[in-house]
């Protein structure tokens, strides 16, 4: 009979997994178990639900002194994913499993108190550092096992129950997976198109724009013209998701412990105004991702941009530059991906009717420069586009009926071919315009003699800053790129001017 067992599970350490050694050892003594390890409290607590598990699925608790350790012992470990390996080791040091059947295995499961075994947090994270390690095997409760299909070149078994996995590493029972592929596409409900948007073709266009290139854009109007609307529309432009991308998505909402089912559609996060730093950027005591990292790949939606306190829009500011965020503790540091498109709405003033044919502004001049001075220079040089929304006269929206989608497709047409000229142009897919560096501006975007003179001029008479110079170009490359043009002309600077006038 073994006197000390070893076990090898993982947990979810910000966007990426970490190995976790379960050790075991036995002794005569005082009956009882003891978790060291720098474990918290839900680890603490594991076990009465190792023991009730594993007396419920039939098999023998011993009863003598039992000491897990879970190395290495500074990794700080959380949540309930270590139940399962822990009831294996305890098994192992009874004699009731031997070391072959669970070598270059991985174990990963919450136990319930009747042996069933639970979803746990970050599947996909634990999947990918056995992958990592070499692991053959990973075994995980099947609840999860959708999930964990998306890291393939690994074998992923999904077990109910501690009865059930115990009988097939004893090699009496195999266990059975059905492997069915999710859905391409989950259905949308009442999707909104570009065509249920009454008039606001400019802002239509620039929309169009901003999703072809991933372009930063804020929406500038008074209240009832469809800004609103137009952000919900974006989502539905936007290009079916890749497998990397479902990949990276999924993780960061497991991680977050939302859901157990593999994200289909780029995610639309839209935080309330008086949501809090931590809450929008990430972190916390447990670092968690943030609504940033939680809309990768999809769109952060900032409804009334200026009503968001400064602190919250000053956090921003890097990883709109970096596509990323760092969250530092005193332990560790973990770095969660911010890969999102911003879409930000606002008001011309505090009332919202400021150049309003049909309302007077009740707003003094003070109040709307603080209004207007709430977004700060080097934030407004971040987001790539401005355009201004008009009011629509009620008598118009009234007559309006969309009855086709039309300006749906002609747009999705429009973003497609701006897609494909990038691909070609960057020699591989999910590179865009919008993210290009000063270098790769000036070696693989070609400007018309024309569309560099009209820029040189432009950007003396609007004071741009460097910052805003790039982005001039990069918007006008992606208008290029929508007329499927080689080169960017004096028309297309023209027009992504345009989109930097406030």
């Amino acid at each position: 009979m073994p006197m000390v067992s070893k076990i090898i599970s993982a947990i979810p350490m910000g966007y990426d997994g970490a190995l976790v050694e379960i050790e075991g050892d036995m002794k005569k003594g005082l009956p009882g178990m003891q978790i060291v390890g720098m474990g918290n409290k839900t680890i603490e607590e594991s076990k009465e639900r190792v023991r009730s598990a594993i007396t419920n699925s039939d098999l023998d608790f011993p009863s003598k002194k039992i000491t897990i350790n879970l190395a290495p012992a500074e990794l700080p470990k959380d949540g309930t994913g270590l139940d399962l390996p822990i009831a294996l080791s305890v098994l192992m040091l009874n004699g009731q499993l031997r070391p072959v059947e669970v070598k270059d295995k991985l174990f990963a499961g919450e136990l319930a108190l009747d042996g069933s075994i639970r979803s746990v947090r970050g599947i996909i994270h634990i999947v990918e550092a056995a992958k990592k390690a070499g692991i053959e095997t990973v075994f995980i409760p099947a609840k999860n096992l959708a999930q964990a299909q998306l890291v393939k070149g690994i074998n992923i078994i999904g077990a109910t129950d501690l009865r059930q996995l115990f009988l097939h590493l004893k090699g009496e029972l195999a266990i059975q997976n059905d492997l069915k592929q999710p859905n391409k596409k989950s259905p949308t409900i009442d999707p909104v198109i570009l065509d249920h948007v009454c008039g606001q073709n400019q802002a239509k266009r620039a929309l169009t724009i901003a999703i072809s290139g991933r372009h930063n854009i804020l929406l500038n109007g008074p209240p009832g013209v469809g800004k609103t609307m137009l952000a919900k529309v974006a989502v539905n432009l936007l290009p079916e998701l890749s497998d990397e991308e479902k990949l990276s998505i999924t993780k960061i909402h497991s991680v977050a412990g939302i859901t157990d089912d593999i994200i289909q559609q780029r995610p639309f996060q839209s935080p309330h105004h008086t949501a809090s730093v931590v809450s929008i950027v990430g972190g916390g005591n447990k670092p968690k991702p943030g609504d940033i990292s939680l809309a990768n790949y999809g769109v952060l939606f900032l409804d009334e941009l200026p009503e968001y306190p400064r602190s919250v829009l000053e956090s921003l500011r890097q990883p709109l530059e970096d596509k990323a965020i760092t969250v530092s503790r005193t332990n560790y540091k973990v770095r969660y991906p911010a890969d999102f498109m911003l879409i930000a709405t606002m008001n011309p003033c505090p009332c919202g009717h400021l150049g309003d044919p049909d309302k007077e502004c009740t707003c003094t001049t003070t109040q709307i420069l603080n209004y207007q001075k709430r977004l700060s220079g080097p934030l407004l040089d971040r987001i790539d586009m401005v355009v201004t929304v008009s009011k629509i006269d009620n008598s118009t929206l009234s007559k309006y009926k969309a009855t086709g989608d039309e300006q749906h497709q002609a747009a999705i047409s429009s973003i497609d071919r701006a897609l494909r000229q990038q691909t070609k142009r960057y020699g591989k897919p999910g590179v865009y315009n919008s993210g290009l560096s000063s270098k790769d501006i000036s070696t693989k975007l070609k400007l018309s003699s024309e569309a560099q003179r009209i820029l040189t001029l432009a950007s003396s008479k609007l004071n741009l800053s460097t910052r805003a110079y790039f982005k001039v170009i990069k918007v006008a490359q992606t208008i290029a790129d929508m007329d499927e043009s080689p080169i960017v002309t004096d028309k297309h600077i023209s027009e992504a001017l345009q989109y930097r006038m406030k």
